[in-house]
């Protein structure tokens, strides 16, 4: 929705300023200038990234409308689910959890969250590491080095959308003024036509100019920013789930272990530690 309301402001503002100048938007509609700055942008972008990042830029546009659903209630799910986790394991020993992470679509803790379940990335990251604490004695430090290289991996991995749609509406004033150079060409053409027509042909050719500037840093640029805002909350919700796998294994009480991933939780979606205490408790 914030990305709905963000570019209909965009485009009310600029077309808004340009109808008290008294503009006439008819002079606007250029659909010549919109098929080479989009065609050449688009192109570029082909030719510039892999086929992995074409693919995941697809995949993640969408996500923009409905926004980052690592919001404050999505933490405290994680939380209460690691604390109910790591219960169970106090209570009847780590092999009791190898069903739960082995199967997470079948089991009875995975499914009170269901909103967890339909993050494929965050499930992996929980069951994969405590499989390996379940079959194995693990030490801390190194499951931690193991952790950060997985994170910077998936940093890199989960940035590059983002920065390529970035990229690409950097791009986009430099193909504008290739659209505004070919109007010229055409209006140098016209040369011996009317001051109307030769005027028409200008503008025509101005609008390329505007159009690769408006796109650029009214949507494309802003759109590329939110993917790379988007993936680093994912960054920031899975150091959280890393914070209370280490101090599990470190030896800390559930309530302690949920409590050191609640502080590494930005203020904003941070819950306080009564309100935690009381929602992780709750029967489900």
């Amino acid at each position: 929705m914030k990305f709905i309301i963000g570019n209909i402001i965009v485009i009310v503002s600029i077309i808004g300023g340009y109808l008290m100048a008294h503009g006439k938007l008819g002079i606007l509609w250029q659909p010549a200038e919109v098929v080479i700055i989009f065609g050449a942008a688009v192109g570029a972008f082909i030719t510039t990234n892999p086929g992995k990042v074409l693919k995941a830029t697809l995949a993640g546009l969408p996500k923009l409308l409905s926004g980052s659903p690592y919001n404050k209630q999505a933490y405290m799910e994680v939380l209460a689910l690691m604390y109910e986790l790591f219960t169970k394991a106090r209570k009847e020993g780590l092999m009791s959890l190898e069903p739960h992470v082995e199967e997470p679509e079948s089991s009875d803790l995975f499914n009170k969250y269901p909103s967890i379940l339909k993050d494929h990335g965050a499930v992996e990251f929980i069951c994969d590491y405590l499989r390996m604490i379940v079959g194995g004695n693990m030490n801390a430090m190194e499951l931690e080095n193991l952790m950060d290289a997985e994170l910077d991996n998936h940093h890199h991995e989960a940035d590059a959308p983002g920065a390529a749609v970035v990229t690409m509406g950097d791009g986009m004033p430099g193909f504008g003024i290739v659209a505004a150079v070919l109007g010229v060409i055409i209006t140098m053409g016209s040369i011996g036509g009317s001051p109307a027509e030769l005027g028409y042909h200008i503008a025509a050719a101005l609008v390329g100019t505007f159009l690769g500037i408006l796109l650029a840093y009214g949507f494309v640029g802003p759109m590329g920013n939110a993917m790379q805002a988007m993936a680093a909350d994912e960054g920031k919700y899975l150091t959280c789930i890393k914070q209370c796998i280490l101090a599990t294994l470190n030896g800390y009480s559930p309530q302690v272990a949920v409590e050191f991933g609640r502080k590494v939780i930005d203020h904003a979606d941070r819950p306080g530690f009564l309100e935690l205490e009381e929602y992780v408790k709750q029967p489900r």
